[in-house]
């Protein structure tokens, strides 16, 4: 079995190409909102978890899979709500946006 080699320099530069596509147009639509663009490497959960010690508010994904995916927690959204040093909020995928602007979640308290 061959090893596995890959160019940092050029992961590096994928990874802030995505970030810049995934941020583009966000700050004009809300400018009140001030957002860090940061790339870091090592594991999400332990990334995210130790730089909530600085953050005021840590927005993660939820990505369970399965009939229930809209119940579970993916393993890093799972280690950040229960490890982070402030706020979490957990944002699920909506497939169809118009309608969950029609129909809003409920919140369970």
């Amino acid at each position: 079995m061959l090893p596995l080699v890959y160019d940092l320099d050029a992961l590096a530069a994928e990874a802030d190409r995505s970030l810049t596509e995934s941020l583009a147009g966000l700050a004009a639509r809300y400018p009140d909102v001030q957002v860090q663009r940061r790339l870091l490497r090592g594991s999400p959960a332990k990334v995210l978890v130790e730089e909530s010690k600085i953050a005021q508010l840590v927005v993660v994904g939820g990505r369970g899979r399965g009939a229930l995916s809209g119940l579970l927690l993916g393993s890093v959204s799972h280690a950040v709500l229960h490890h982070a040093h402030c706020p979490v909020a957990i944002l699920h995928h909506v497939r169809d946006a118009a309608a969950a602007v029609d129909k809003p979640h409920r919140q369970h308290s």
